[in-house]
């Protein structure tokens, strides 16, 4: 496609040099939009990196550890945390994926299309990918795993939620003439509704491509495009990725790689302690990520830091379904807006994070987010804030807030109970292990979730705010929301789409619905002579990346 002939590219491409936009959000829409990155990064005048290569070729062979997270596998587009991936992205893999720099690459796909109003998508797969049984890659195996995406009803797919403009609202599955198979490498989506997030839905963790027929854990039968091989899962210890020798992967011309012949993923638990005390031993070459005062640990010991500014956030929220002893305490909205008139969002950064970020505004767009709108910021008076709970009855009632027990999210919600405390507000704090925080994140009545960065604002808010969805922990369910939401997904121009955003951000904030304190930079780091292990935005691992210096 010729860069110059697509109207919205030549819109963002007038954006950007107005200063509207940051070079990473332009290329994450332009390329969202089925620009490639090379004609995205031509319009601002710069010459495209090539983001999948390393910088120096590593060796070919060895093997890498990494401190992470251990969790079992299940139904990918059920995944609800990003290790899940990280592990399987041995050899399940993705039909575009999210660079460092913004853009979204294709991978599986070797380019798409998208008419002028986002509703009809043209995906054109790339030649020569087999599976790794021999059978060839095809469009039939896309549409199947778009058709699962559709399926609403099923237990925890948050992919219906990424493409809701495909699915019947009476069948809660893909719409008759949604997706049509055009030839054995296109496949053709036909949008109720425009949305121009699609296809960075695509690239999000659960969205992993599997093969026609499967469902399921995908290590029971590990059949993939990827060049590796799972060896072993052994939940909350190990998990180990082989290379696999009988297959000729597709991908090492378009990226170079695999360079390594067997990667380990180990679990040291939540205790940072834990991590650097591994790192500084030498029993693993880099960190999932460092965080609070183990950034400046980490660089004592000659690692190599990688940072990244970042959407990534948490929010205290209460659970607006939720009962507690017959009664729903949270459903009253003036209960959500006392609580969050008492927290100082600065404080939680401060104390909960080391100020390694920016506070935020309980709305959960980030001022990266192209559709971000500047708004008043947050009212910080406790004194209004007891006077609304008495309002509300609601001025003895004693808070639970649950979170789980790291460094981070942990200290964060210290610093929240603190505040009510301050207030006159009752809470207890209740902290609880990994294993056990994560079997019900979404039902806590009052509790603090960790949530990664997406390209766009309205994408989050249609993941974790929209009526019904499968990670809406907030139990919100707004009309007037749900509504305007819409309309947002169909604005591709996002000074239009910041109108409706700020909308979206004010109701967020009248309604009370979180309290989101900062936005932060993440880190990560690994030993030298390591090479492909920079953070990412989305705290991605790319396998096939990474290598050991020659």
């Amino acid at each position: 496609m010729e860069p110059d002939l697509h109207p919205a590219a030549r819109l963002y491409a007038r954006e950007h040099l107005d200063g509207a936009l940051s070079r990473r959000e332009f290329l994450a829409r332009a390329t969202s939009l089925g620009l490639t990155a090379a004609a995205a990064y031509g319009l601002i005048g710069l010459a495209a990196p090539t983001p999948a290569r390393a910088q120096e070729e590593p060796q070919t062979g060895g093997t890498l550890r990494i401190q992470s997270d251990v969790r079992a596998l299940k139904d990918p587009r059920t995944y609800d945390w990003p290790q899940m991936s990280n592990f399987s992205r041995g050899w399940l893999e993705y039909l575009v994926e999210y660079q460092r720099d913004g853009s979204i690459a294709p991978m599986l796909l070797e380019s798409w299309e998208v008419n002028e109003d986002a509703t009809r998508y043209t995906l054109r797969l790339r030649e020569g990918v087999t599976w790794n049984d021999g059978d060839p890659f095809t469009a039939a195996d896309v549409a199947y795993n778009i058709r699962r995406w559709c399926e609403q009803n099923v237990e925890g797919n948050s992919m219906a939620a990424r493409v809701s403009s495909l699915i019947d609202p009476e069948t809660g599955e893909a719409r008759e003439g949604a997706i049509e198979v055009a030839d054995d490498l296109t496949v053709v989506l036909n949008l109720e509704t425009p949305d121009i997030t699609l296809i960075a839905g695509f690239s999000d963790y659960p969205a992993p491509i599997v093969k026609e027929g499967a469902s399921g854990d995908p290590m029971e039968n590990p059949v993939g495009t990827g060049p590796y091989l799972p060896e072993e899962l052994t939940v909350g210890v190990k998990a180990v990725l082989v290379r696999n020798e009988g297959y000729d992967w597709w991908g090492t011309e378009v990226f170079g790689g695999p360079y390594l012949d067997r990667v380990e993923y180990i679990d040291y638990g939540t205790d940072q302690a834990a991590h650097f005390a591994a790192a500084e031993a030498g029993e693993v070459d880099m960190v999932y990520e460092s965080l609070g005062e183990f950034v400046d640990l980490m660089d004592t010991i000659g690692w190599t830091k990688s940072e990244v500014v970042t959407a990534n956030t948490l929010v205290i929220r209460t659970n607006q379904q939720a009962e507690i002893e017959g009664m729903r305490p949270y459903e009253d909205a003036r209960v959500r807006r006392a609580l969050a008139m008492a927290v100082d969002n600065a404080v939680c950064l401060e104390l909960g994070y080391a100020d390694r970020g920016v506070p935020a505004e309980n709305h959960h767009v980030c001022p990266i987010h192209p559709e971000y709108a500047e708004l008043p910021p947050p009212v910080f008076d406790p004194a209004q804030a007891i006077e609304l709970l008495q309002e509300a009855g609601m001025a003895e009632f004693e808070h639970e807030l649950i979170s789980i027990d790291d460094n981070w999210r942990r200290n964060t919600s210290d610093a929240v109970a603190a505040q009510l405390r301050d207030a006159g507000i009752p809470v207890r704090r209740t902290i609880l292990p990994g294993a056990t925080f994560w079997n019900d994140w979404t039902g806590y009545p009052f509790s603090t979730t960790d949530w990664a960065q997406r390209p766009l604002g309205v994408q989050v808010l249609a993941l974790a705010y929209r009526s019904g969805e499968a990670w809406n922990e907030t139990g919100f369910a707004n009309d007037e929301f749900d509504a305007a939401l819409t309309e947002a997904l169909a604005i591709a121009d996002a000074d239009e789409r910041r109108e409706v955003s700020a909308r979206l951000q004010t109701i967020m904030q009248e309604e009370g619905v979180v309290i989101q304190p900062y936005w932060r930079s993440t880190f990560r780091h690994y030993r030298p002579g390591v090479i492909g292990a920079e953070q990412h935005p989305t705290f991605e691992i790319h396998v096939y990346q990474l290598g050991l210096a020659a």
